[in-house]
This record gives C-alpha cells, sequence and structure tokens, in this order.
C-alpha cells in the first residue's frame, strides 16, 4: 500500500482553473436547449481532463489522456443516439466536449495560459453562432475567392521566396517585396470585409473610414461619381471622401509604427496636425454626422487579386530602385521628387521604399518621413482635383476646404521636421 501523497497547492490551483474553463465553456451550452451536455457536465469533463493528466504524470504515458478522450466521446455521441434532434446533429457540442478534456490535460501539463485563451476564444465562437452564420452568409463567392487569393499570396508565394538581397545598391529583396504586398493586401482585405459585412447602415462616417481602408482613391472615384449624378447626395459624399483620405494618413502612421516604430514619434509631427485640421474641418462643415445615413457602398476591387498583387509588387520594387538610385546619385532632392511624383497614384510604394532604404541604413530618420509626408501631400492633391473634375461645384466647397487644410497640417509638420529634425 503506498503513503497517501500530500496535496499541493500548486494542485489545487490547477484543479481549480481546469474546472473554471469548464464551467465558462459549459455556461454556454447550458443555454442551448438542444445541447446534450451543460454547465455541470463540461466542468467535470474538464475536471476529468485534469485529473487524465495526474495520471499520465504518475504513470509516464499518454494512455490514460487516450482513454479518456475515447470515452467522453462515446459519452456524448451516445447521448446524441439516444434523444436524436433533426434540428441539431450535436458536432459543435460534440467537438468543444473534446476540446474541453484536451484543455483540462493541457492545464495540468503547465500550459495554463494558452489554455484560458483557448477556452475564452472557443466560448465566443460558440456564443457567436448566428452572427458568425450572418456574416458567412453575406460573403458572396467572389468575397471568399479573395480570402482564398489572400491565402495564395501569404502562405503559398511568400514562403518559396529568396530572403536574399540582389541589384543594384542591394535594394532588391524578393522575399521582402512580397511581404509588403501581402501587408498591404491584407489591409485592404480588412476593410474590404468589413465594409462588406457592415454595409452602410452605421452611415457615412464608418462607409468613409472602412473606404479608406480598402482604397481611399477608389472611394473618392465612386463617390464624386455619384455626388455628380445627384446634388442632394453632394454633402454625404464629401463627408466620405475626406473621412477616406484621413483614413489613409492614419494607414502610413500605422504601417510606419508596424515596421519602423522608431520613425513614429517623428512621424507624429506630421500626421497629428493633418489629422487635427481635417476632422476640425469635418466638424465644422458636418456637425450632425447621423444625418448622411443613406450612403451607398462603393464599390472596390479585390484586393487580393494576384494581378493586383503583381501591380503593386512591381511598382513597390520600381519606386524602391528609383528612390535608392536616386538618393544615391542626386541626394534626398531626387527622393523627394520621385515621393511626389509616385504619390499622385499611391502612397504606400514609396512609403514602404523610404522604410526599407531606412531599414538597409541608406537613409536617415527625417528624409524617410519627409519622403512619406510629401506623398501625402500630393495624393491628397491628386484626390481634391479627381474630385471636384468629376463631381463638380456642389462637391468642390467641402472637399477643397477638408483636403486643403489636412495638406496644410501635413506641410506643417514637414516644415517642423525640416527645421527641427
Amino acid at each position: 500500500m503506498h503513503p497517501d501523497i500530500p496535496i499541493e497547492t500548486a494542485q489545487i490551483e490547477t484543479l481549480a482553473v481546469a474546472l473554471g474553463i469548464g464551467l465558462l465553456m459549459g455556461l454556454e451550452r447550458e443555454q442551448r436547449p438542444s445541447a446534450r451536455a451543460g454547465l455541470r457536465t463540461f466542468a467535470l469533463v474538464a475536471l476529468f481532463g485534469a485529473l487524465n493528466g495526474l495520471l499520465g504524470d504518475r504513470l509516464d504515458s499518454l494512455w490514460p489522456f487516450a482513454l479518456g478522450t475515447g470515452l467522453v466521446a462515446a459519452m456524448i455521441i451516445a447521448a446524441y443516439l439516444r434523444q436524436p434532434d433533426p434540428l441539431d446533429p450535436g458536432t459543435t457540442t460534440v467537438v468543444a466536449l473534446l476540446l474541453c478534456h484536451t484543455l483540462g490535460f493541457m492545464v495540468w501539463q503547465g500550459y495554463v495560459q494558452l489554455s484560458i485563451m483557448i477556452a475564452v476564444a472557443t466560448t465566443v465562437l460558440l456564443y457567436f453562432k448566428a452572427t458568425l452564420r450572418g456574416w458567412a452568409a453575406r460573403l458572396t463567392p467572389k468575397d471568399w475567392i479573395s480570402i482564398l487569393q489572400f491565402g495564395v499570396l501569404s502562405l503559398v508565394i511568400l514562403p518559396v521566396l529568396p530572403d536574399e538581397n540582389f541589384g543594384p545598391f542591394g535594394a532588391l529583396n524578393p522575399h521582402q517585396i512580397w511581404l509588403m504586398v501581402v501587408l498591404i493586401a491584407g489591409v485592404s482585405l480588412a476593410g474590404y470585409a468589413a465594409l462588406k459585412l457592415v454595409g452602410n447602415r452605421y452611415g457615412a462616417a464608418l462607409v468613409g473610414f472602412l473606404g479608406g481602408l480598402v482604397s481611399s482613391t477608389a472611394t473618392t472615384l465612386v463617390f464624386a461619381r455619384d455626388a455628380r449624378e445627384r446634388d442632394e447626395f453632394a454633402p454625404a459624399a464629401a463627408l466620405v471622401i475626406v473621412l477616406a483620405n484621413l483614413v489613409m494618413v492614419i494607414r502610413v502612421g500605422a504601417i510606419v509604427a508596424v515596421l519602423a516604430p522608431t520613425l513614429l514619434p517623428m512621424l507624429l509631427r506630421v500626421v497629428v496636425p493633418g489629422l487635427v485640421l481635417g476632422a476640425v474641418a469635418v466638424l465644422l462643415n458636418w456637425r450632425d454626422l447621423r444625418r448622411h445615413e443613406s450612403v451607398p457602398v462603393p464599390e472596390t476591387k479585390n484586393p487580393t487579386e494576384l494581378r493586383a498583387a503583381l501591380a503593386f509588387g512591381t511598382l513597390y520594387a520600381g519606386v524602391l530602385f528609383g528612390s535608392a538610385w536616386l538618393s544615391e546619385s542626386v541626394g534626398n532632392g531626387g527622393l523627394y521628387a520621385i515621393a511626389l511624383a509616385s504619390g499622385l497614384t499611391d502612397v504606400d510604394a514609396i512609403t514602404l521604399s523610404s522604410l526599407r532604404l531606412f531599414s538597409l541604413e541608406r537613409l536617415s530618420a527625417a528624409p524617410t518621413v519627409i519622403a512619406a509626408g510629401l506623398a501625402m501631400i500630393a495624393n491628397l492633391g491628386f484626390k481634391t482635383g479627381m474630385a471636384i473634375s468629376i463631381g463638380g461645384r456642389p462637391l468642390a466647397r467641402p472637399v477643397l476646404t477638408g483636403m486643403t487644410v489636412t495638406g496644410l497640417g501635413l506641410g506643417a509638420g514637414l516644415a517642423w521636421i525640416a527645421l527641427v529634425p
């Protein structure tokens, strides 16, 4: 007969965590009348998993966990076979219960924090079943193709590209170039999906924000065209256009924060004045943003289409090479010239190129931020002209006001950096 093994505080804490995980998951299942397992069952199964972990440690074997998993599966499947429900086959509860047993085992093995995270995420997925199903129903085959294409861009193409520097100045790295393609496509896809899922139910403000994430240029074009066809729609269209371009500025700041966080304090000296003045212009012209509820959702192109990805990758590589060559042969003035030129149609390429040269120590901090700022100002100017020329006089005053003060704010920030690097 073995002597009684003393109970340790850590063991009690581990069992308590396992019990808490089971109670959390079971509480959600308790709200489902058709579920054959609820609060008590999930709690007991989690404890069962932890005890199987204890036995496995004592026996130095995974057999207790394997047998326990089989017993739990047999139990819950038998419950559904005994009382079948034609509206609920029970597959979700079966999988959730098996996961609960596994999480209890993981807690005993020391993966406490990871187990808690998985339990919370699982409970969220279980609880928001109807919401997730509604989102999936709104996605069209084209949208699903976009998601799959992003998977190809990030998980198939990116890993096989060589992570080496090629070409003059060592500026061209295939893996790094495609990583930037994946980054921009991912941000655009997130905005594209949100725009499709949310639609225009929250008014012009949210449409402008999400449209700016996908493509501020496309959003400007679509809403300027709509304003030309309907004069009464001009105030809402102007609101969306200005907000989309403010999001463009925020997006540049977010890219810098991810890829070169050391530059963020300096970039904020450029971005913050532009955003503040742009926001003031929005509030002065549209004090009650809720009055513009009925706005169309802009039809934007698939941001993950392979042709679009290749086009952006080519543009980025060309701007990167041109920036490296001009900054080497002409100095910062050549970089600023290409920033103004490329920024007319695409801010991301010159921003990412400048950040790449900064990471290679071919550019210092101030020229890198100035190049991004000049590209944003050029882009605002181009889209202001496009909006006014397409949308006409009703769109001119509010768009010109919002875009101009934003550009002036960015320019003031650039002057500040030029004078006080």
